[in-house]
């Protein structure tokens, strides 16, 4: 059972070393639902980042395209640092959160 508790809390602390692939060996690896369950969930809240840095990236390209540096519009440079710092609030919590459910696995 302690071999459980400890593949389920290294699934999720993977997201500071190896987000993706940790959680993906371990569900392949392992038999047991409960482990797998956590690996899933270790894995989804790794890919969300991921995905949030994708659509941060788009906005980024696009506001570049559209900022003209010499007209009095800052619109597209507020709309990249608003869309940075949900980013960046959404990364931290994500952490937080794969943090919180490490520890509540291994008690």
């Amino acid at each position: 059972m302690e071999n459980q508790k400890i593949l389920s809390a290294f699934s999720y602390l993977s997201i500071f070393f190896a987000p993706f692939i940790v959680p993906l060996i371990v569900y392949i690896i392992t038999k047991d639902s409960d482990v797998k369950r956590h690996s899933i969930r270790a894995l989804i809240s790794h890919l969300i980042p991921f995905v949030f840095g994708i659509l941060f990236f788009i906005v980024f390209v696009f506001s570049t395209f559209n900022l003209d540096p010499t007209s009095g519009n800052n619109t597209m440079l507020i709309i990249w640092f608003v869309s940075f710092a949900i980013y960046a609030i959404v990364s931290l919590g994500i952490v937080i959160w794969n943090i919180i459910q490490a520890v509540r696995v291994i008690r």
